[in-house]
């Protein structure tokens, strides 16, 4: 017997992390950050749902901040186990967390100083640069396809997931008192048609599943990579002939390379006029040298990637000063910067002096987490809030979904088929719950049994037996209300503030705005004497 607790990633697609219990030991399946509304990324701040000391070790599917953002939280807290990846993964992540601890530490010290403006306690760091150095010196590099034995009585194996570099399924093998629980994590799965990697694999046959259901509730148009390059020809053609910029949000590990080989290569052919294009992401310089470094593992790669990572008008930004320098462009330039969805870095700045402008173009090349700028952008607003001033949105905003790392709902459901049989139950995570449940209903029509199927939520525990349907043993109120996952107080406020200036705005008498003031702070402190 076995138990299981999802610690993130149930009902939403960050923070991902699985707790196994078994005969003693205590494991982990990644350790995210939690990234969303303010609501959703208050967890970073609060304790873990389990004591970190008391785990044995981990195993981490790959690199992406929502799956590997809070290791080094989690060694803070007194965690001093191995962390199993592959080797890719850990080189991306000496980069990605010593980022990541850089912006924890810069953005600690920024609110602080308002902070103690206002006479209110200060705040610590989530975590520390030195945080994320003892994180590394817990790192151990894993091959793909071979069994290794984290602890006694437990062997796993790493399956190529075809999402990221270096990106596994975690195949996991519990012996209990002679009996042995079989266990997949698919991590977050790529498309079956996606550049540098291939298809996702792993071999078949299960107790239990644990699978993402990210994109379980859409399909996209089929494609190959010849007519994705095709699509963004034809958006950089008509963004470049608007006359003004062309912003591209991305994430600075592996969209920006994809971006880079696939703008490289419609330059080197004459497909699209020689445009200047700006890399303005320190971290997506840095992730870059690594896919030069492990380009022998890659797929898809047509010329020699050093030479298409570096082309002659690619521009790798990395001081503030060259960052500030961009924003005097008005004018035929591709854009590229993280983050991916708009909540941080540089990419806000590169929007607010552009969203404005009818002839600037805004390109999302990927998913939008409900309640994140980029999320509000797409769906439509009109009006946006950038560093606390308000900006509207006059550019236009386009969208590209054949860049998405995951599989959709058709690739999704095809994998945990070939998975098959599975004999305890199916788990889907990382999903809202409209993906989930549409993946569920799919996976029930194509002949799996509903009864099979499980939706975890935050917190929940469940006990594991070999060849047995899983039981819930464990409820406990979560940690975060799923009705503010995709949209809380904050991005209300936000919208009111956007509405009440309207409103002010559309009266013409003083006299009119002064009641409609007073009568909101009536609301606020009950009536005025």
């Amino acid at each position: 017997m076995a138990n299981l607790t999802f610690c993130g990633a149930a009902g939403t697609v960050t923070g991902s992390c699985s707790l196994i219990e078994s005969g003693g030991k205590q494991f982990l399946v990644d350790c995210g950050l939690f990234q969303g509304t303010k609501t959703t990324q208050s967890l970073n701040y609060k304790p873990f749902p389990f004591d970190a000391s008391k785990v044995d070790f981990l195993l981490l599917t790959h690199a992406h901040i929502d799956h590997s953002g809070l290791l080094p939280k989690l060694v803070r807290a007194g965690f001093r186990g191995k962390i199993f990846a592959t080797g890719a993964t850990c080189d991306l992540l000496e980069f990605m967390l010593r980022d990541s601890a850089w912006i924890q530490e810069s953005n600690t010290e920024r609110l602080n100083v308002k902070r103690e403006q206002k006479g209110q306690d200060l705040l610590e760091p989530i975590y520390t640069m030195e945080d994320a150095e003892q994180t590394f010196r817990q790192l151990e590099r894993i091959e793909y396809e071979e069994w290794f034995t984290p602890d006694e009585g437990i062997r796993s194996r790493l399956w190529n997931a075809g999402h990221l570099l270096g990106s596994a399924s975690v195949e996991v093998q519990v012996d209990e008192t002679g009996d042995t629980i079989h266990l997949l994590f698919s991590g977050d799965l790529g498309p079956d048609e996606k550049a540098f990697h291939l298809a996702p694999d792993a071999p078949t046959g299960y107790d239990y599943v644990i699978c993402e259901s990210t994109y379980g509730d859409r399909d996209r148009d089929d494609y190959t990579l010849e007519k994705r390059r095709e699509m963004m020809r034809e958006e950089l053609t008509l963004g470049l002939k608007r006359g003004g910029n062309i912003i591209i949000p991305s994430f600075a590990v592996e969209r920006s390379q994809e971006l880079l080989h696939d703008i490289g290569v419609l330059i080197s052919s004459g497909e699209i006029p020689e445009a200047e294009v700006y890399i303005d992401s320190p971290l997506a310089r840095k992730v870059t040298e690594v896919f030069i470094q492990h380009a022998h593992e890659l797929d898809d790669i047509e010329v020699d990637a050093a030479k298409i990572f570096r082309h002659r008008r690619f521009h790798i930004v990395q001081s503030v000063e060259e960052s500030k320098a961009i924003n005097r462009i008005k004018s035929g330039a591709i854009i590229i910067s993280a983050s991916g969805m708009c909540n941080a870095g540089r990419i806000k700045h590169h929007l607010k002096n552009n969203i404005w402008r009818h002839e600037s173009t805004i390109l999302f090349v990927g998913y939008q987490a409900p309640g994140t700028l980029g999320h509000i952008i797409t769906s439509g607003a009109k009006r946006v809030r950038i560093y606390g001033k308000e900006y509207k949105v006059d550019a236009a905003i386009r969208k590209l979904g054949n860049y998405s790392a995951h599989a959709d709902q058709g690739e999704l459901v095809d994998w945990v088929k070939e998975r098959g049989p599975v004999r305890g139950a199916l788990f889907l995570n990382h999903g809202d719950e409209e993906a989930r449940s549409v993946m569920r209903d799919l996976l029930h029509k194509r002949g799996m049994d509903r009864e099979k199927i499980f939706l975890p939520h935050f917190d929940e525990t469940f006990e594991l037996k070999a060849h047995n349907a899983p039981v819930l043993v464990s409820h406990p109120t979560p940690r975060l209300d799923e009705s503010e996952i995709a949209r809380d107080w904050n991005n209300d406020y936000v919208q009111f503030l956007l509405d009440l200036d309207d409103k002010l705005q559309s009266l013409q008498d003083t006299h009119e705005r002064s009641k409609l003031m007073h009568r909101l702070a009536e609301t606020l402190d009950g009536p005025r004497m």
